[in-house]
């Protein structure tokens, strides 16, 4: 089908390799939470056809290591192994300093007085491009890889003329910018709740308050000593709550301590939800399958339909999801408090969903949290977050709006790729005779 369709190509069709200076493995050096060291890109940084230069990791390599793995600007990082949907995400690396790349990854060097870095990665993620990473792609242990030599062979119509592939790539790079503006406006969408569920309680932020000298009586210091707890602005957010007649989170639910056993379980693979699975943005989880051979130690938590899994580490980003029916059975990470039994008399679950998503439950997460870099609660902090219980009414009325809004925001993300997946196709055809070629 391939062969098929590239003998009308309208330009020279070559192998990828020959328009390639140099195509390298990336450094296996052991990556660590923390500087000193230098960012290191990993596969998990090539998401959803874009780079995206968070959740870093940090190596220490000497002059002669890091100039071999050092990325420059317009280099081409190529993900080789993973899930077969993540296998061939090809994306331009632009960012500036020094970094290098991970052994998942390959770099690929284009000639470009031949062809333009971001050419080869728009043709890569279109479908005939997608179609012949698939076909020379295969399982190896359960996870779908390609090599370097097979990634040469991958075939590649080239205009000679570098101003039609501009021409080309500032198409798509409008193309990416209009996806970007939708997915925004998707994010605007939820991003307002806040504001709304704050006006539905009758609540007031008091002003922030970024002393950095304050006092605080002995008798108030009790149980936490270190001042982070003891600031100003979480101090006014508690008081403001307990005056609302908040409650203590661990009074209206109970922690899931379902435990997965990987010798008990019966397939192959099993559905992983680790915390970069979880959009902080729009509290929606995914789960990817994964084999049991190669189950994280984390892999332990299993999830239930309805119950609600909050990020341990860095709680205050708000990775909070809600389980829908499809993941129902699903394996989550031990980095994740498992929100189950929640007294329905008391409050409703897409409220609790809600508000704990809120900024005065996500300050609240941060103050609770200990470590400076990388801080991290215990299930036994997040149970004393206080949670405003308005009357149900009052609750419903709140969780329908964000019902509303993940409705709202679900769908301009559904426009957003259904317009970026059709762009695709238009720069596929671009460089091939008739849509039936």
């Amino acid at each position: 089908m391939v062969h098929e369709r590239l003998g009308h190509a309208k330009y020279p069709v070559k192998p990828l390799g020959s328009v390639l200076s140099r195509v390298q493995y990336g450094s296996s050096a052991l990556a660590k939470l923390d500087p000193p060291g230098v960012p290191i890109l990993r596969m998990n940084n090539l998401k959803n056809d874009e780079l995206v230069l968070d959740d870093l990791k940090y190596v220490e390599l000497d002059e002669k290591q890091l100039e071999l793995y050092k990325l420059y600007k317009g280099d081409l990082v190529f993900n080789r192994t993973n899930s077969k949907e993540k296998v061939g995400k090809c994306e331009v690396f632009e960012a500036d300093g020094d970094w290098i790349f991970a052994s998942y990854l390959i770099r690929l060097i284009a000639n470009q007085d031949q062809v333009l870095p971001q050419f080869v990665a728009d043709y890569l993620r279109s479908p005939v491009g997608r179609l012949q990473i698939d076909q020379l792609s295969r399982q190896i242990i359960g996870m779908t890889n390609i090599n370097a030599e097979e990634i040469k062979v991958i075939k590649i119509p080239v205009p000679e003329k570098i101003e039609v592939q501009k021409a080309l790539v500032d198409s798509m790079d409008k193309a990416r910018a209009d996806r970007r503006a939708k997915l925004a406006e998707a994010d605007e969408a939820l991003g307002g709740l806040d504001k709304y569920l704050m006006g539905g309680l009758g609540l007031v932020s008091s002003k922030d308050d970024d002393r950095s000298f304050f006092a605080v009586s002995a008798q108030e210091a009790t149980g936490r000593f270190d001042p982070h707890f003891h600031l100003p602005s979480h101090r006014s957010n508690v008081a403001m709550l307990v005056n609302a007649g908040a409650v203590p989170l661990g009074s209206i639910i109970q922690f899931s301590n379902e435990v997965w056993k990987p010798a008990h379980h019966e397939s192959a693979t099993f559905r992983y939800i680790e915390i970069s699975n979880v959009n902080p943005k729009t509290g929606e989880a995914i789960a990817e399958e994964t084999m049991v051979a190669e189950a994280p130690s984390r892999a332990r938590m299993v999830v239930r339909t309805n119950d609600i899994i909050v990020s341990l580490t860095r709680p205050h980003h708000g990775s909070i999801a809600q389980v829908n029916a499809d993941l129902n059975g699903a394996v989550a990470s031990t980095g994740f408090s498992i929100l189950r039994g929640i007294d329905e008399q008391l409050v409703n679950r897409d409220y609790l969903w809600c508000v704990l998503r809120s900024r005065i439950c996500l300050q609240q997460m941060l103050q609770r949290a200990t470590g400076g870099n990388y801080p991290a609660i215990t299930e036994a902090e997040l149970g004393k977050v206080l949670v405003p219980l308005p009357k149900m009414s009052v609750q419903e009325r709140i969780a329908a709006e964000a019902l509303h809004r993940r409705a709202l925001s679900s769908l301009l993300r559904s426009e957003a790729e259904v317009n970026w997946q059709s762009t695709k196709e238009w720069f596929e055809m671009q460089l091939l005779q008739a849509s039936g070629s």
